[in-house]
């Protein structure tokens, strides 16, 4: 098996397929390579051999592959092949019909046999959008069925390294405006892309804030996120060499890219928290798992009496407010109690129950009496919290960002007029998209107009409506209260 080529490699390609045992680099193996050594216009070697995997071969895997742990037991394992593997890679541009996974693969179990090794990838999927635009499909068996190529062996590695050898010299032979010699420049962006991937959508992208949006094949959203530089963010995604499944996965997913501006990073942050409860983006993780832990809920018994209590956050249920901490909603809870004069006995503080201990005792209070005073109590803490607008630039010089929040919950976002009249809050709230209001959100803002108080607006719907240029102290009495956390 050991090899003894000694040629120029100078311009020289080593076009590769690999069978394995599963979908990714760092929890699968090998389990047949071939490479096929060719200079543009010719094939002028050709090597492959079965690999032992050291692992058992899925069902799965042979049911497509025919390769099953029989037929490898005597073959070598990777680690016996390497130096064979490497001097027939080495300094030659690395070719594959979506060339990162057979890349990653073999880059990964070489580095494993203790041989470092890099190459320039040409992925003759990118390569065949290239020199034939506008095909339904650019899988290996759908462009030589398209092309009549034949392909012997279908999904072994002899077969389809031949079939994409012969692919290759097909585009070469097309390929007039020498798009091959683009493609393999040292540090061309195509093929770190997904090989689906349309590099035009890429190249429109803005480098602008805002939020971007992966497709799949069927156009439905499988990830978002936000930018500072959309277009600088996008490219990010697609360097490195990861391994991990979930990352090679994502990669196959990606068709399309789709982008909406903002005019600030805020904005971008707001948007996309939105659009990912809206969508439930399939690769989205972090911001899914942030919610309010806790929540101070009214609920009347069947007696007729209101009663306060907190607890874990309810998606079904109203509540008045929620938390992130059960500590906060004792504190309102118990302001509740001093303030509006109510029977501890009608307030349930979650967890921390038993701490609580009850001081009145016997009769139970006039009822109607009662529930006034918790009705007040949640009415007045309502009006207690802030409306106001945030105002920061927006997409270009003749709008601003607007962020509205009306009675300490977050109401919406939009654009408004750099020039506009605005009489009062209805005006403003009639500008911007309305969204569910989410504690995130909101948090965001409130932490925002902490910092920049001279973007905050307070609002009512009085004449007098718009008040600009708030002291920070203003500002500040409104949200000194911690309780507003």
């Amino acid at each position: 098996m050991r090899m003894t080529m000694n040629r120029s490699k100078k311009q020289e390609f080593a076009i590769v397929d690999i069978e394995t045992t599963g979908g990714n680099a760092k929890s699968s193996r090998i389990t047949e390579i071939a490479i096929v050594i060719h200079d543009g216009n010719r094939v002028l070697h050709r090597w492959e051999t079965l690999v032992n995997p050291g692992i058992e071969i899925p069902n799965s895997i042979f049911a497509l592959t025919g390769i099953d742990n029989d037929m490898v037991k005597d073959a070598p394992m990777f680690e016996d092949v390497a130096s064979d593997i490497h001097a027939l890679l080495k300094d030659r541009v690395f070719v594959a019909h979506n060339v990162n996974f057979d890349y990653s693969f073999i880059r990964f179990q070489l580095q494993e046999a203790g041989i470092e090794w890099s190459s320039i990838k040409l992925c003759t999927v990118r390569y065949a959008r290239k020199i034939k635009p506008g095909l339904l499909s650019y899988s290996l068996g759908r462009l030589c069925d398209y092309l009549d190529i034949p392909i012997e062996n279908r999904h072994r590695a002899g077969g389809d390294a031949d079939a994409t050898a012969i692919l290759f010299g097909y585009l070469r032979a097309l390929d007039t405006a020498q798009v091959l010699q683009e493609m393999i420049k040292h540090k061309a962006i195509d093929q770190r892309f997904p090989p689906h991937l349309n590099l035009r959508e890429f190249e429109q992208l803005p480098d602008a804030p805002g939020v971007y949006y992966f497709h799949d094949r069927n156009g439905k959203v499988i990830y978002v996120g936000k930018a500072v530089n959309i277009k600088k963010r996008v490219s990010s995604h697609f360097t490195g060499n990861n391994i991990q499944a979930q990352r090679q996965n994502f990669l196959k997913e990606i068709y399309h890219i789709s982008y909406e501006r903002c005019g600030t990073e805020l904005m971008s942050l707001l948007l996309e928290c939105a659009e990912i409860k809206r969508l439930w983006p399939k690769y989205n993780r972090a911001l899914k798992r942030y919610e309010p832990k806790f929540a101070l809920f009214s609920y009347e018994d069947q007696n007729g009496y209101l009663h306060l209590a907190i607890g874990k956050m309810n998606r079904v249920q109203d509540c008045i407010q929620l938390f992130q901490r059960e500590y906060d909603a004792i504190q309102l809870l118990q302001s509740f109690m001093k303030e509006g004069e109510i029977d501890v006995q009608f307030c349930h503080f979650g967890t921390a129950s038993l701490s609580i201990k009850s001081t009145i005792r016997g009769e139970l209070p006039d009822r109607e009496l009662h529930n006034t005073r918790i009705e007040r109590c949640i009415d007045e803490w309502s009006k207690r919290r802030p409306s106001y607008v945030f105002i920061d630039q927006g997409r270009n010089v003749e709008e601003k960002s607007c962020i509205v929040i009306e009675n300490g919950r977050f109401y919406g976002m939009g654009y408004i007029d750099q020039y506009g009249q605005f009489a009062c809050l209805n005006d403003i709230r009639a500008e911007v998209k309305v969204y569910p209001s989410n504690h995130y959100m909101l948090e965001l803002v409130r932490q925002m107009a902490e910092r920049y108080p001279n973007k905050v607006h307070f609002m009512n719907n009085n004449p007098m409506g718009l008040v600009a240029a708030e002291p920070v102290s203003n500002y500040d009495k409104i949200t000194s209260d911690r309780l507003f956390h």
